[in-house]
């Protein structure tokens, strides 16, 4: 198992395509679940993990994989299940999310996958605010949960989402008056942690929640006005549901009533993210979640070079 993500790096060609790959997985039972295998480093059967006092409860403990010391997570516990037992016969899955690597305890892995970011669906409506979706999909027949990892790794260790105050511009609200900033991205976590972020230099935003809703909107503004008029700047994330970010880029870039829309591509594909392709689909700049002096910092960036373009 430990050699199905071998030729991980060698996938690239799909960012671009609105295509992923997801790795199927199963916790506990016979649901199945996926995450991007760009985002994973390494599948490997759990070795033995040492506990330490005073962990997060989800954490099962500290596993030494290759050099490094990496939090094991039952995923199964951090999505309100019951824990997984058997751990020894078990796997983890070794990720990067956000700048940080951890392992998640899995019940069992399965294979991977390639499919259209167009077959990713939002979740269903009336599900709840404590659910871990973030998007499903159908293999088999079966419905595929992919699961909102930003949220599991906010609830066992927050990250700070205030702007230093020195980083903040007092003269920026100013230089984009009544405009707002549009945020696409498929996590409820994400959304709140950009919109402090945000809030912090003075000034508001709009969200929405994927790259297909922030198209159909730009180009319903685009009728009656101009976009630039609206908002200051995009920030979108690349990997959400029925369009990702960078097929968004492509679209609002080739489309001459959008092109003039500033973009910062905001990810937590911190690892494996594809320079070349951020530059190819025309985004202004790019930046690794979630660090709120960065984030702030991007933004006024865009909107002080614009403002001395004008």
């Amino acid at each position: 198992m430990a050699g199905v993500l071998d030729s991980v790096n060698q996938r690239t060609q799909l960012v671009g395509q609105n295509r992923l790959e997801l790795l199927l997985f199963k916790l506990g039972g016979k649901q199945r679940y996926g995450i991007n295998v760009f985002k994973v480093k390494e599948v490997l059967q759990c070795p033995p993990l040492t506990s330490l006092p005073k962990l997060h409860p989800t954490i099962r403990g500290i596993a030494h994989i290759r050099g490094q010391t990496i939090s094991v997570i039952d995923m199964n516990l951090a999505t309100g299940g019951r824990a997984i037992e058997n751990v020894e016969e078990r796997f983890i899955i070794i990720t990067e999310y956000n700048r940080s690597i951890q392992g998640f305890l899995v019940g069992a892995v399965e294979r991977i996958i390639n499919i259209n970011w167009e077959n990713i669906l939002p979740p269903p409506n009336g599900i709840g605010r404590f659910n871990y979706m973030t998007a499903v999909t159908e293999i088999d027949g079966d419905l595929v949960e992919i699961l909102d990892v930003e949220k599991i790794l906010d609830e066992i260790s927050p990250v700070n989402t205030d702007v230093t105050a020195d980083v903040i511009d007092p003269t920026i609200k100013e230089k984009i008056k009544d405009k707002k900033i549009l945020v696409a991205d498929d996590s409820s976590v994400a959304r709140r942690q950009i919109q402090r972020a945000i809030t912090a230099l003075g000034l508001e935003c709009d969200m929405v929640k994927d790259g297909k809703e922030a198209l159909d909107l730009l180009k319903k503004i685009s009728k009656t006005g101009s976009v630039t008029d609206r908002y200051a700047l995009m920030i979108s994330d690349v990997e959400m549901p029925e369009m990702d970010g960078y097929t968004l880029t492509s679209e609002v870039k080739a489309d001459p009533a959008l092109a003039g829309l500033h973009i910062i591509l905001h990810t937590s594909l911190s690892g494996v993210f594809n320079e070349a392709m951020v530059k190819k689909v025309g985004a202004d700049d790019f930046i690794a979640k979630f660090n709120p002096d960065e984030l702030a910092t991007a933004v006024q960036k865009v909107i002080n070079l614009d403002d001395q373009n004008n």
